[in-house]
């Protein structure tokens, strides 16, 4: 039996409230829209805004949209990224040691950190569950185990997962439950909507490769599938340009044409209120509104079969040399 020390290993998500009432909301997005990278506006200028306005206004009816879709277990992303732990540690038991922490909210990453120090994890994978990067994801979350690294004398060697977008592993995930999904409908599409979540259009031009990026998966997955997909942007916040097209627009588009649509979030590892409320209640109704036939949402990969697979292959690559 080998004698060297558990290997660990870190998923991280985006966060979500502890529950779905106005308080928690506001603690959530007070910690969310203070991050530099999620909102680049000056704090100086931003943080008066989001104070005296957005805190005040807007938690009610998020803790409204959050409530349509709280679950016996919580928050739709808790659970579902507890249940991508769980099966992950039974996928790789033996010598590594596997926990989920969220980037805002809980549990937080420097708790999650130190408690897999604890079970004498010196050597640690912090995964992103992002495929796509994005510094207002991906890098706030090298941000914040930067952050708690620096407070520690005593630190563990860290490797991170880097964006997947166009790695086979997560394409044929993708593949595979969507074919699925589509074959267990009673109608045919003459839509498949890729729907990303949106950033500004600063980003862009700053350098930013995200929009890139979603581009390029739904490319490589619409080969795959030997049928076009369209690309659009959901969830615009504020006043800015964004990337387009938006999502909600494009559904009412498409809605005026009588078309079917079947839409799918490829960007999300997990359904979250984005997906539940924003594309598969609200986007639904915004469909049917503007004349809309046939609309279905299809799921994330979330804990499936062909999501886990991928997540195990994902992992077992970058430990490579640890394990």
């Amino acid at each position: 039996m080998s004698d060297a020390p558990p290997i660990g290993v870190l998923l991280v998500n985006l966060g979500t409230p502890d529950a779905p009432d106005a308080p928690s909301v506001r603690r959530y997005l007070a910690e969310f829209l203070s991050d530099r990278r999620v909102v680049e506006i000056p704090q100086i200028l931003w943080q008066p805004i989001l104070r005296g306005v957005i805190l005040p206004l807007r938690p009610k009816k998020s803790a409204h949209a959050y409530a349509q879709v709280w679950t016996d277990d919580g928050s739709p992303l808790a659970a579902i990224t507890r249940a991508q732990t769980d099966a992950l540690r039974a996928a790789l038991g033996g010598p590594v040691r596997i926990a989920y922490a969220m980037r805002y909210g809980k549990p937080a990453i420097g708790p999650a950190i130190d408690a897999l120090m604890a079970e004498g994890c010196d050597r640690i994978l912090v995964a992103p569950l992002y495929p796509q990067y994005c510094a207002a994801t991906t890098a706030t979350v090298v941000d914040a185990v930067g952050a708690h690294l620096a407070t520690l004398r005593h630190q563990p060697a860290l490797r991170f997962l880097p964006p997947y977008h166009g790695d086979a592993a997560y394409l044929d995930a993708l593949e595979t439950s969507i074919r699925a999904e589509l074959a267990a409908l009673d109608f045919a599409p003459d839509i498949l909507l890729a729907s990303f979540h949106g950033m500004p259009e600063r980003t862009r031009t700053l350098g930013d490769p995200y929009h890139d990026q979603c581009q390029s998966t739904a490319q490589r997955l619409a080969e795959r599938l030997d049928r076009p997909i369209e690309v659009a942007f959901q969830s615009r916040f504020g006043r800015a340009k964004w990337l387009e097209p938006a999502t909600d627009a494009r559904l009412e588009e498409l809605g005026r044409e009588g078309r079917s649509v079947a839409i799918f979030a490829p960007g999300f590892s997990a359904d979250c209120l984005e997906t539940l409320e924003e594309l598969a209640i609200r986007g639904k109704e915004q469909f049917a509104a503007a004349g809309g036939r046939q609309f279905a949402y299809l799921p994330c990969l979330n804990a499936s079969a062909p999501g886990m697979a991928m997540l195990e292959a994902l992992a077992r690559r970058e430990l490579a040399g640890w394990l």
